[in-house]
């Protein structure tokens, strides 16, 4: 990997990509210093400012700390930045003045830009046995004097992180030098909205916003421990999103939460293992507790503040109903009502690997399958993009010619971007048959009924391995890597849990690494590639996003895909939140255990 690592670096300091590249700092100075913890942070420290501050501990590396300082300083100076004077405010910091760059002259005078933005500074401070930098002198100023005196309003004062620290620091061992990390998802979103100005005027929904509005907010804090090589494992991962029911609610309750939110109802099952027709060999399998119904019920207000018109959700279910053109199903009653809680997803993927190769069947169980099987009938039937195969006993509707992202029963809005009311087009006259556009997520898509559960599927192809898996030897149950994961998921979760999940951590990122490898990472057709094409991508309809990174000094896959192990996760629901945890196990111990299963020469 060296090769490789050392192309990432220079790629990372050339594209100036690196966070730490603004305060001065390189990753390799971070190797010199640090006699303890190092922690990095956003902070506000007034509305609409967000400030970044490194702290290190430096205890025994003092005189490294002093030399660091005289380097960043010549560093700072060799990119024209102006040493300002001393500060009543802060007299022990030190302060740089970075030079305008032409994108913050463009982002001042944008119509979207609220505010100018604020000036680029460096601020250093050493104190005893620390380093402080960041980018704003005050809040440099006030961390520094919280190491001596402390603060009445420190972080640990604030009752979601008190609750995620709590939980996931239970049973962890004293010595532990874990990374540790917390985050308000909500909080943090609005400040960088409002301190990273669009340049252009924002059309279309507000996302941030829009999840604010439907209740989403209930979700106070997110934070997790991550310890490397603790004995046992390589890899222990534990964390906790803190969303404690509304004033007056009871947990656990479906209306713990206001408007949509309240489709985050996950109840916990006693047991939660992998189908019997879930394939031996396959990259990784998760199964988890959903209260679909809440889920429907809660998405009329979602759906209709995305699109920005009140009435879209109720159009849509009635047009499905009652248009003699379509297929005349009654959603709610034919089919959401026809479902149980539990969904599963299993992914893998075919050889030789190309932008295609990833595959995935996600399956709804179902309370009665028959009536599910008729609505899924009489909602392809209608469609001409939809195919009837008859394999093994079973009826696969197929997708041609044209996409959805989930072929299938939701006929109006199946997928893709919504055509919002701030869009400068008639609402009405748009509201989307979203299969029209041309990127899709699943765009070789098959369904059916079968096993006692809605299958929904990438490729045809997978779909029929999976019909053709009658369990036992053939399951993933049964194998040995499996085992030995669902072992440690019991001992992390002795009680019940709403989600469990199990990956082979080579076979999952095989086909993303030689899609990054070669470079094709933006044209995977792939759920994952094509998400992160939407969130790295510019945003523009038929682009295609250069990728970020050059790959093609990795290794060859084969080199060093022994090193992959097995991971698990779990999540059980909280009476605050959900809590999650998981591990990763070498390979090597699934080889020991497998020997250990064969059968002695006699």
């Amino acid at each position: 990997m060296k090769p490789f690592i050392e192309s990432l670096r220079a790629q990372m300091r050339t594209a100036g990509k690196q966070r730490l590249e603004k305060l001065g700092l390189t990753l390799d100075d971070l190797e010199k210093i640090p006699g303890g913890e190092i922690a990095i942070a956003a902070i506000e420290p007034q509305p609409g400012v967000l400030a970044t501050v490194l702290l290190v501990d430096t205890t025994g590396h003092e005189a490294e700390t002093r030399e660091l300082i005289d380097t960043i300083s010549e560093r700072l100076v060799a990119r024209k930045a102006t040493l300002l004077g001393e500060n009543k405010l802060t007299p022990q910091v030190t302060t740089y003045l970075l030079p305008e760059r032409t994108e913050d002259a463009a982002s001042a005078n944008s119509p979207a830009a609220a505010v100018a933005p604020r000036k680029r500074q460096v601020a250093i401070a050493q104190g005893t046995s620390a380093l402080v930098v960041g980018d704003d002198p005050v809040t440099v100023a006030q961390v520094l004097g919280a190491l001596t005196k402390g603060r009445v309003d420190c972080l640990a004062t604030l009752q979601s992180f008190d609750a995620v620290g709590t939980q996931c620091c239970k049973d962890m061992p004293a010595r532990a030098a874990p990374l540790r990390w917390f985050i308000d998802p909500f909080g943090y979103a609005k400040l960088y909205q409002a301190a990273n100005p669009s340049r252009e005027k924002r059309k279309g929904p507000d996302y941030v916003a829009i999840l604010g509005r439907q209740g989403f907010d209930a979700i106070q804090g997110a934070g997790g421990i991550i310890l490397f090589d603790d004995g046992a494992h390589e890899i222990c991962y534990r964390s906790m999103v803190y969303a404690p029911p509304l004033e007056g609610r009871k947990p656990f309750a479906a209306d713990r939460f206001d408007r949509a939110a309240r489709m985050l109802h996950f109840p916990d099952s006693d047991t939660i293992d992998p189908p019997q027709w879930a394939p031996r060999k396959l990259a990784g399998w998760t199964a988890m507790q959903w209260d679909i119904q809440a889920a429907f019920a809660s998405a009329e207000s979602l759906v209709d503040d995305i699109v920005g018109e009140k009435g879209v959700f109720d159009d849509v279910i009635a047009s499905l109903k009652e248009d003699p053109d379509g297929p005349q199903i009654d959603v709610e009653k034919d089919l959401v009502a026809c479902l149980g809680k539990r969904m599963s997803i299993i992914s893998d993927y075919v050889t030789p690997i190309d932008t295609d190769s990833e595959r995935l069947v996600i399956a709804i169980e179902t309370i009665d399958a028959q009536r599910v099987s008729e609505t899924v009938a009489k909602s392809m039937a209608t469609d001409p993009d939809m195919k009837k195969v008859d394999f093994n006993g079973h009826v696969i509707w197929e997708l041609i010619d044209r996409s959805a992202a989930i072929p299938a029963l939701e006929i109006e809005t199946p997928g893709g971007s919504v055509i919002h009311a701030d869009a400068d087009t008639d609402t009405k006259q748009n509201r989307p048959k979203l299969r029209e556009r041309d990127e899709k997520l699943l765009p070789h898509s098959a369904v059916t009924v079968a096993k006692g559960h809605l299958l929904i599927a990438s490729h045809r192809d997978f779909l029929e391995k999976v019909l053709l898996t009658s369990g036992g030897e053939e399951s993933l149950a049964s194998t040995v890597d499996y085992e030995a994961m669902h072992k440690e998921l019991n001992l992390l979760f002795p009680g019940p849990t709403c989600m469990r999940s199990f990956g082979r951590v080579d076979e999952s990122i095989h086909p993303a690494y030689e899609m990054f490898r070669q470079g094709s990472m933006p044209k995977s057709k792939s759920l994952a590639g094509q998400l992160l094409n939407g969130i790295l991508g510019d945003g523009k309809e038929k682009s295609e996003r250069a990728q970020k990174i050059d790959g093609s000094k990795l290794p060859e896959f084969a080199s060093i895909e022994r090193y992959f192990g097995t991971i698990c996760m779990g999540m059980q629901s909280l009476p605050n939140g959900w809590y999650m945890a998981g591990v990763a196990l070498p390979k090597i111990q699934q080889e020991q255990e497998q020997e250990q299963k064969q059968p002695v020469p006699q």
